[in-house]
């Protein structure tokens, strides 16, 4: 059954219900109505919106039951008066639930609470009536959204779409309501001169942005904007990428001391454009991009919706430089564009300068991955203009993207890539052939010079990386953070988000973040947290300045269950002080126990045709790691746990290890055993277009994570990597001698993981990592002594 998980419902006074329902027409002052059957009637009339006349009504009557034995037609009929009962009984039909396999009809009200829908006190008071009504409106259907918007699709603010600008924005229960116009969204292009010349052309680097707003900014109405760096948004070059790509099948290798690189220096000797004259009417329209859902979402609720892919893209001057500087700078002169302090062009050569004179001078940053990458980077400037950002799966750190603890890394699914072979895919300016032609050799002596300046060759950290490590400049945040990030990414891994959140703490600016079961998916079409709700509150209170609560009403840290279908749960906090040692024993963890006085051993080759099946198929080699004896790992287990426990925070391995050869490096992951269902790697699609973002409008595909159809015996929670000659630091070389044992102490990926009674916590230790690091299959044997050697992870007991 469904469970329903709401966040973003507002508290509000009875006074305030009765205020909204009659600015949205619900409550009428010219016609009040205080019997309670009758008010709860009226409701429901009005409710009915694909046919309003007489026979409609006649057959929503006949086709809704109110009680268990009679329809609506014969409640009507007999006189009977409202109660509970039939209260949740019909809204569990307007909601969309389904008799006998949401709700029984002979007990709604167990049906209510079992899906977690929000309480409501029904009494023979029109008082009750009108607050229940309005929390129903706020009350999320089957299908992912709240009744309000299902009415929204349905029409029920199509008649306002003519009036004066006075009546919009409008905001219900803390939110913006789709009170636009979505046939008559203004689609425009200008061309925002930055402050860079990546491509040294001697001319400031102007970046294309696309603009999608309401009409009635033309009118006088004053739009907040939400803006989106996309650097795929222009088109991509796929095939560059595969070229570019990095062989996987090279040798670790003793490093003697540090190495040092830098970038090429972009040249500061260039020109500005010339300004000729200024006007507010644009010249370049578009009819497609790559949009995001969630924007959709907003675009018909009052915000204006801003792309722009950034310099080295389609229709942009400069080069794709992954991550630096100099991109960040080009992300943060869209947003000075849009608070009015930067100028932009109708085109790329006229000199006719254009204003954002119809934006609010107030803007948030969304996007997943890259796009939620470039918001985050863009907050660490400070910005004044930026209010918010709601980065999903985002980097904080690039080094920690390519790289980890000295070790060359890749993200999980993607062996070989790296800092040249991203900008190449995402130099979308080869789609236009003649433009390309002028930079073409330019940007292919940048790309060489990037490959040396990142340096696959130590894997140390580097001024490189320095340039492209935001969390250096988090002290200069001034904008709230919402942060969303799956616990199951092993793309943008989870450290990323850790680490920004743990830095945040410091800082007085408002944070929250939401962790779900995912790898590096979107949410905000998942039918069991009202994710959009959450972020129309944060966006209202951030842009319109609506006092909303949402800084309170929002909890800090929210968590969707691992073992649990369809529960997300609230917490103050993401880790906990009260670490558990487990002490490593021969194939043992051990929280209560004495070290052992004791060495195991495991080596890294393989023979040559195991390496090559788990060379071509990385899948088989993670499933034999956990699941056979083998000479290449070591694996040590609790015993089965007696109490339930939520392991949260950031686990550390300390290992005293020798190599056989003067290099080495150690792998981990952390599982947990145990047979069961758990949730399938990707969300179902319940409703392919299930959700209508607005009235025809844009759809979105209604999602949900499921239990498998078969239980599996483990689920790898976490995992990490370390070069044991920089066991310092990753940007310090430790020398190392063959066979001499050495202390390492490093971080597995963050966790938040609920552990079952009965299952056990695992650790295993090996070396090549055939998902992420290079594949040597070099003969190399390694040597723990286990006296030494322990795992701490914060965890609590659930109560």
């Amino acid at each position: 059954m469904m469970k329903n998980n709401q966040f973003a419902i507002m508290p509000v006074s009875h006074e305030q219900k009765v205020r909204e329902l009659t600015e949205i027409g619900f409550l009428n002052n010219s016609t009040i109505i205080t019997d309670a059957t009758e008010l709860w009637l009226s409701f429901l009339h009005r409710a009915i919106l694909t046919n309003p006349a007489p026979a409609g009504w006649n057959q929503f009557c006949h086709n809704t039951l109110a009680t268990e034995i009679y329809t609506l037609e014969e409640f009507i009929a007999r006189g009977l008066q409202i109660n509970e009962s039939v209260f949740k009984l019909v809204s569990l039909q307007l909601l969309e639930f389904e008799d006998e396999t949401d709700f029984q009809v002979t007990d709604p009200i167990q049906a209510w609470d079992t899906i977690q829908l929000p309480a409501v006190n029904i009494t023979n008071n029109s008082n009750s009536i009108i607050d229940a009504w309005y929390d129903l409106l706020c009350t999320h259907t089957k299908n992912g959204v709240q009744y309000l918007d299902l009415l929204t699709s349905q029409g029920f603010f199509v008649s306002t779409y003519s009036k004066s600008i006075d009546s919009r924005p409008r905001f219900f229960n803390g939110k913006a309501l789709a009170v636009y116009d979505e046939s008559k969204l203004i689609r425009e292009v200008v061309y925002v001169e930055t402050d860079i010349d990546t491509d040294n052309d001697h001319h400031a680097d102007l970046v294309k942005v696309e603009v999608m707003r309401p009409v009635e900014t033309n009118n006088g109405f004053k739009a907040p904007a939400v803006y989106t760096a996309s650097p795929y948004n222009q088109g991509t070059n796929d095939n560059w990428g595969e070229q570019r790509t990095h062989n996987v099948h090279t040798k670790l290798h003793h490093k003697s001391s540090e190495t040092h690189s830098s970038e090429p220096v972009f040249s500061e000797d260039f020109e500005y454009q010339i300004t000729k004259g200024i006007t507010k009417q644009t010249e370049e329209t578009y009819t497609h991009q790559a949009s995001y859902t969630l924007n959709n979402y907003l675009a018909v609720r009052g915000f204006a919706i801003v792309y722009s892919a950034g310099i080295g893209t389609k229709d942009s001057d400069g080069f794709q430089t992954c991550g630096s500087p100099e991109q960040t700078d080009a992300t943060v002169a869209v947003i000075e564009w849009l608070a009015g302090k930067r100028q932009a062009f109708t085109n790329r050569t006229d000199g006719i300068a254009v204003t954002a004179w119809w934006c609010n001078q107030k803007v948030a940053m969304t996007g997943r991955s890259y796009l939620g990458t470039l918001a985050t980077a863009a907050a660490t400037t400070g910005t004044p203009a930026l209010k918010t950002i709601i980065s999903e799966a985002a980097i904080s750190n690039w080094y920690d993207y390519y790289r980890e603890n000295g070790l060359v890394m890749a993200p999980g699914g993607f062996p070989g890539e790296d800092a040249d072979v991203l900008a190449a895919e995402t130099f979308s300016r080869t789609k236009n052939v003649g433009d390309y032609s002028k930079v073409k050799q330019s940007f292919s002596d940048y790309l060489d010079s990037m490959t040396t300046s990142m340096d696959r060759n130590s894997g140390d950290y580097n001024e490189f990386w320095q340039r492209r490590n935001y969390r250096s400049n988090i002290k200069n945040i001034t904008a709230d953070i919402m942060m969303v990030h799956g616990l199951n990414d092993w793309n943008v891994k989870v450290n990323q988000v850790k680490s920004l959140w743990d830095e945040l703490q410091k800082l007085p600016v408002a944070h929250k973040i939401v962790l779900h079961q995912g790898q590096h998916i979107y949410i905000n079409a998942f039918r069991s947290i009202d994710f959009t709700d959450i972020v129309n509150l944060w966006l209202t209170n951030k842009l319109w300045d609506v006092h909303n609560g949402a800084n309170e009403i929002i909890p800090d840290v929210i968590v969707q269950d691992n073992v649990a279908p369809e529960t997300w749960r609230s917490f103050d906090n993401w880790s906990t002080n009260n670490p558990i040692k487990w002490q490593l024993l021969p194939h043992t963890l051990s929280k209560n126990s004495t070290s052992a006085n004791e060495q195991q051993s495991f080596n890294d080759q393989l023979d040559e045709d195991t390496f090559r099946r788990f060379d071509q198929h990385p899948e088989q080699w993670q499933s034999e790691l956990l699941t056979s004896k083998n000479g290449y790992s070591l694996l040590f287990k609790t015993a089965p746990v007696k109490d339930e426990l939520i392991l949260r925070g950031t686990p550390q391995l300390t290992l005293s290890v020798a190599s056989s050869k003067n290099y080495g490096m150690i792998s981990a992951q952390l599982v947990d055993f145990g047979e069961a269902k758990r949730f399938n790697i990707s969300p179902t699609v319940l409703d392919r277009n299930g959700i209508e973002l607005g009235h025809l409008w844009q759809k979105d595909d209604l999602r949900e994570f499921q239990l498998a159809s078969k239980s599996s015996p483990y689920k790898v929670i976490s995992y990490g990597h370390i070069n044991m000659q920089n066991r310092t630091s990753s940007d310090k070389v430790d020398d190392l001698n063959a066979n001499e044992l050495v202390n390492l102490t490093f971080n597995l990926q963050p966790l938040f993981h609920h552990l079952i009674t009965g299952h056990q916590l695992g650790l295993v230790v090996f070396s090549t990592d055939f998902g992420m690091t290079i594949r040597a299959n070099d003969d190399l044997k390694y040597t723990i002594s286990l006296d030494t050697s322990f795992l701490k992870i914060p965890s609590f007991q659930r109560i």
